[in-house]
């Protein structure tokens, strides 16, 4: 396979999105608990940004989404924060580096924005902390998520961040991921963190 293109997520992208994200469910449980509309899903909380990944037969690959991460009821937060979200590629395309593609196209819109990226990764994700890590993010804190896995167990979430980078200035405190680590994301609530790229 050559290496698929990506691309702006377009509104009918979306049911080529759901049977790529159902075959990830299918061999890595991706989400954690299948959402009773995944079109929906996909489409919330509204993202700022989503891409696709694409292959020569014009089938949906990889996805990614980006979304704004309102400001908390304390206060705004200390810089314009989005979350990743929603990041997988199907089993037959990995090996590509989609996922590492995928995150650099959100990397380049975040700091076209000046704006830090965060994203949760369910534990047991150890491809994607790899991944994620490999890239630069940085594993900022903990918690438990305020959903649970299907047999009701809890779910642990590692938080990461990945600061704007300003043209040539060095990376910003993790303040803004270390506070949003500590309060409910809209994406918690959906039975999955984001990413699946094993």
């Amino acid at each position: 396979m050559n290496r698929p293109g990506i691309r702006r997520r377009r509104a009918t992208d979306l049911d080529g999105c759901v049977a790529g994200l159902a075959e990830v469910h299918r061999v890595d449980r991706y989400p954690l608990n299948w959402p009773a509309d995944p079109h929906r899903w996909l489409r919330e909380p509204h993202p700022a940004r989503a891409w696709v990944a694409v292959d020569d037969d014009a089938a949906i690959v990889g996805h990614l989404a980006v979304q704004r991460v309102p400001d908390p009821a304390g206060g705004p937060l200390a810089r314009p924060t989005a979350e990743v979200a929603r990041l997988f590629v199907v089993p037959k395309a990995r090996g590509l580096a989609l996922g590492s593609a995928l995150l650099d196209r959100a990397r380049q819109w975040a700091n076209k924005r000046e704006t830090d990226l965060v994203l949760e990764l369910a534990a047991g994700g150890a491809a994607a902390a790899a991944l994620y890590e490999r890239a630069g993010w940085r594993c900022v804190g903990t918690s438990t998520a305020a959903w649970v896995a299907p047999d009701g167990s809890p779910v642990s979430l590692r938080h990461y961040t990945l600061p704007h980078r300003a043209s040539g200035s060095a990376v910003a405190p993790a303040s803004t991921a270390r506070r949003r680590a500590s309060r409910p994301a809209a994406s918690r609530s959906s039975g999955g963190s984001s990413t699946s790229i094993s």
